[in-house]
Protein backbone atom coordinates (compact mmCIF):
# COMPACT_ATOMS: atom_id res chain seq x y z
CA UNK A 1 0.00 0.00 0.00
CA UNK A 2 1.46 3.33 -1.08
CA UNK A 3 2.04 5.55 2.14
CA UNK A 4 -0.50 9.06 0.91
CA UNK A 5 2.20 11.50 0.97
CA UNK A 6 1.31 15.51 1.27
CA UNK A 7 4.35 18.02 -0.37
CA UNK A 8 4.09 21.38 1.23
CA UNK A 9 5.54 24.57 -0.99
CA UNK A 10 6.16 28.16 -1.28
CA UNK A 11 7.46 28.49 -4.59
CA UNK A 12 8.74 27.17 -8.05
CA UNK A 13 8.35 23.33 -6.17
CA UNK A 14 11.49 21.98 -7.65
CA UNK A 15 11.72 19.00 -5.19
CA UNK A 16 8.05 18.69 -4.96
CA UNK A 17 8.44 17.96 -9.27
CA UNK A 18 11.21 15.45 -8.54
CA UNK A 19 8.75 13.14 -5.74
CA UNK A 20 6.28 13.52 -8.68
CA UNK A 21 8.37 12.19 -10.85
CA UNK A 22 9.08 9.61 -9.04
CA UNK A 23 5.76 8.70 -7.54
CA UNK A 24 5.05 8.48 -11.07
CA UNK A 25 6.44 4.71 -11.05
CA UNK A 26 4.48 2.13 -9.75
CA UNK A 27 6.58 0.45 -7.84
CA UNK A 28 7.44 3.92 -5.97
CA UNK A 29 5.70 3.20 -2.27
CA UNK A 30 4.36 6.77 -2.00
CA UNK A 31 1.42 7.94 -3.41
CA UNK A 32 1.82 12.31 -4.16
CA UNK A 33 -2.12 12.94 -2.69
CA UNK A 34 -1.61 16.61 -2.33
CA UNK A 35 0.25 19.52 -2.85
CA UNK A 36 -0.57 22.19 -0.48
CA UNK A 37 0.71 25.72 -0.64
CA UNK A 38 0.70 29.32 1.20
CA UNK A 39 1.02 30.91 -1.31
CA UNK A 40 -1.33 31.46 -4.61
CA UNK A 41 0.95 32.49 -6.73
CA UNK A 42 3.81 29.70 -6.17
CA UNK A 43 4.75 28.80 -9.48
CA UNK A 44 4.16 24.82 -8.20
CA UNK A 45 0.96 24.60 -8.06
CA UNK A 46 0.49 24.71 -12.08
CA UNK A 47 2.97 22.35 -12.15
CA UNK A 48 1.23 19.94 -9.73
CA UNK A 49 -1.94 20.61 -11.61
CA UNK A 50 -0.74 19.47 -14.60
CA UNK A 51 0.48 16.21 -13.04
CA UNK A 52 -3.28 15.67 -12.11
CA UNK A 53 -2.24 15.67 -8.04
CA UNK A 54 -4.81 17.76 -6.10
CA UNK A 55 -3.86 21.29 -5.26
CA UNK A 56 -4.91 23.93 -1.78
CA UNK A 57 -4.17 27.01 -1.39
CA UNK A 58 -4.28 28.01 2.53
CA UNK A 59 -2.82 31.40 2.19
CA UNK A 60 -1.19 32.39 5.35
CA UNK A 61 -1.54 36.00 4.84
CA UNK A 62 -5.59 35.66 5.43
CA UNK A 63 -4.43 34.58 9.24
CA UNK A 64 -2.41 38.09 9.96
CA UNK A 65 0.07 36.95 12.57
CA UNK A 66 -2.17 33.67 14.17
CA UNK A 67 0.10 31.06 12.93
CA UNK A 68 -1.93 28.63 14.99
CA UNK A 69 -5.09 29.02 13.35
CA UNK A 70 -3.37 29.14 10.24
CA UNK A 71 -1.71 25.55 10.68
CA UNK A 72 -4.87 24.16 12.52
CA UNK A 73 -6.52 24.86 8.90
CA UNK A 74 -3.40 22.87 7.33
CA UNK A 75 -3.33 20.18 9.69
CA UNK A 76 -7.28 19.23 9.06
CA UNK A 77 -6.38 19.29 5.18
CA UNK A 78 -4.09 16.86 5.60
CA UNK A 79 -6.29 14.72 7.95
CA UNK A 80 -9.08 15.42 5.69
CA UNK A 81 -6.92 14.11 2.63
CA UNK A 82 -5.79 10.90 4.94
CA UNK A 83 -2.33 11.83 4.43
CA UNK A 84 0.32 10.14 6.64
CA UNK A 85 3.52 11.76 5.16
CA UNK A 86 4.74 14.63 4.80
CA UNK A 87 7.10 16.79 3.11
CA UNK A 88 8.52 20.29 3.37
CA UNK A 89 10.14 21.15 -0.10
CA UNK A 90 10.40 25.15 -0.05
CA UNK A 91 7.94 25.73 2.45
CA UNK A 92 8.77 29.22 3.85
CA UNK A 93 6.97 29.22 6.87
CA UNK A 94 8.49 28.51 10.78
CA UNK A 95 6.15 25.77 11.81
CA UNK A 96 5.00 26.33 15.53
CA UNK A 97 4.65 23.07 17.91
CA UNK A 98 1.25 22.58 17.13
CA UNK A 99 1.93 21.20 13.12
CA UNK A 100 5.65 19.59 14.48
CA UNK A 101 4.38 17.95 17.16
CA UNK A 102 1.07 16.60 15.23
CA UNK A 103 3.18 14.93 12.59
CA UNK A 104 6.51 13.81 14.49
CA UNK A 105 8.64 11.35 13.04
CA UNK A 106 6.33 11.70 9.98
CA UNK A 107 7.42 15.35 8.69
CA UNK A 108 10.66 15.24 6.22
CA UNK A 109 12.43 18.76 5.17
CA UNK A 110 15.05 18.90 3.00
CA UNK A 111 17.97 21.21 3.87
CA UNK A 112 20.39 22.99 1.05
CA UNK A 113 23.43 22.05 3.54
CA UNK A 114 25.57 18.89 5.27
CA UNK A 115 23.91 19.85 8.27
CA UNK A 116 24.40 20.68 11.44
CA UNK A 117 26.45 23.33 9.41
CA UNK A 118 24.85 26.12 7.85
CA UNK A 119 20.99 25.77 8.96
CA UNK A 120 19.06 28.26 8.32
CA UNK A 121 19.09 30.82 5.38
CA UNK A 122 21.72 31.34 2.49
CA UNK A 123 24.14 28.37 3.13
CA UNK A 124 25.53 28.42 -0.37
CA UNK A 125 27.22 31.72 -0.17
CA UNK A 126 27.80 31.09 3.87
CA UNK A 127 29.66 27.92 2.48
CA UNK A 128 31.80 29.80 0.10
CA UNK A 129 32.64 32.54 2.81
CA UNK A 130 33.46 30.07 5.44
CA UNK A 131 36.07 27.87 2.94
CA UNK A 132 34.77 24.18 3.56
CA UNK A 133 36.10 21.93 0.54
CA UNK A 134 32.89 19.94 1.41
CA UNK A 135 28.70 21.54 0.79
CA UNK A 136 25.48 19.57 0.45
CA UNK A 137 21.91 18.71 1.26
CA UNK A 138 20.21 17.03 4.39
CA UNK A 139 17.00 15.13 4.58
CA UNK A 140 16.00 15.14 8.31
CA UNK A 141 13.26 14.97 10.21
CA UNK A 142 11.25 18.54 11.80
CA UNK A 143 11.61 19.19 15.07
CA UNK A 144 10.63 21.91 16.83
CA UNK A 145 14.44 23.82 16.77
CA UNK A 146 14.78 24.74 12.79
CA UNK A 147 17.07 22.20 10.87
CA UNK A 148 17.76 20.56 13.67
CA UNK A 149 15.65 17.24 13.65
CA UNK A 150 17.11 13.53 13.41
CA UNK A 151 19.51 13.50 9.75
CA UNK A 152 17.91 10.82 7.45
CA UNK A 153 20.20 10.75 4.95
CA UNK A 154 22.66 13.74 3.66
CA UNK A 155 24.82 13.84 0.23
CA UNK A 156 27.96 15.81 -0.62
CA UNK A 157 29.32 17.74 -3.52
CA UNK A 158 32.63 19.23 -3.80
CA UNK A 159 33.36 23.38 -3.44
CA UNK A 160 35.27 23.35 -6.67
CA UNK A 161 37.86 26.78 -7.40
CA UNK A 162 36.37 29.21 -8.28
CA UNK A 163 33.06 28.20 -7.30
CA UNK A 164 30.00 30.74 -7.65
CA UNK A 165 27.21 30.89 -5.48
CA UNK A 166 24.50 29.91 -8.69
CA UNK A 167 26.83 26.95 -9.54
CA UNK A 168 27.53 26.15 -6.20
CA UNK A 169 23.93 26.11 -5.86
CA UNK A 170 22.92 24.15 -8.56
CA UNK A 171 25.41 21.37 -8.02
CA UNK A 172 23.76 21.24 -4.89
CA UNK A 173 19.94 21.43 -6.04
CA UNK A 174 20.94 18.51 -8.64
CA UNK A 175 21.78 16.23 -5.55
CA UNK A 176 18.41 17.25 -3.82
CA UNK A 177 16.43 15.96 -6.84
CA UNK A 178 17.97 12.51 -6.56
CA UNK A 179 18.41 12.53 -2.63
CA UNK A 180 14.93 13.73 -1.74
CA UNK A 181 12.63 10.83 -3.69
CA UNK A 182 15.14 8.17 -2.60
CA UNK A 183 15.05 9.04 1.28
CA UNK A 184 10.93 9.67 1.15
CA UNK A 185 10.64 6.07 -0.48
CA UNK A 186 12.82 4.78 2.29
CA UNK A 187 10.42 6.77 5.05
CA UNK A 188 7.90 5.10 3.17
CA UNK A 189 8.80 1.52 2.88
CA UNK A 190 9.30 1.48 6.29
CA UNK A 191 13.24 1.17 6.55
CA UNK A 192 15.58 2.82 8.73
CA UNK A 193 14.47 6.48 9.21
CA UNK A 194 10.43 6.16 9.84
CA UNK A 195 10.81 3.90 12.86
CA UNK A 196 14.36 4.70 13.84
CA UNK A 197 15.47 8.51 13.23
CA UNK A 198 18.71 8.64 14.79
CA UNK A 199 19.79 6.03 11.65
CA UNK A 200 21.69 8.22 9.24
CA UNK A 201 22.02 7.06 5.78
CA UNK A 202 24.97 9.42 4.54
CA UNK A 203 25.90 9.95 1.01
CA UNK A 204 23.37 6.88 -0.03
CA UNK A 205 24.17 8.00 -4.25
CA UNK A 206 26.58 6.47 -6.48
CA UNK A 207 30.01 7.90 -6.37
CA UNK A 208 29.74 9.21 -10.11
CA UNK A 209 26.84 11.14 -8.46
CA UNK A 210 27.76 12.60 -5.75
CA UNK A 211 29.94 15.53 -7.93
CA UNK A 212 27.77 16.01 -10.94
Amino acid sequence: MKRRTAVLISGRGSNMAALLANAADPAYPAEIALVLSNRPEAPGLELAARAGVPCLVIDHKRFGPDRGAHEAVIDRALRQAGIELVCLAGYMRLLTPFLVQGWAGRMLNIHPSLLPAFPGLNTHARALAAGVKLHGCTVHLVTERIDSGPILAQAAVPVLPGDTETALTNRVLRQEHILYPLTLALVASGLPGRTDPGTALLNPLPPETRAA
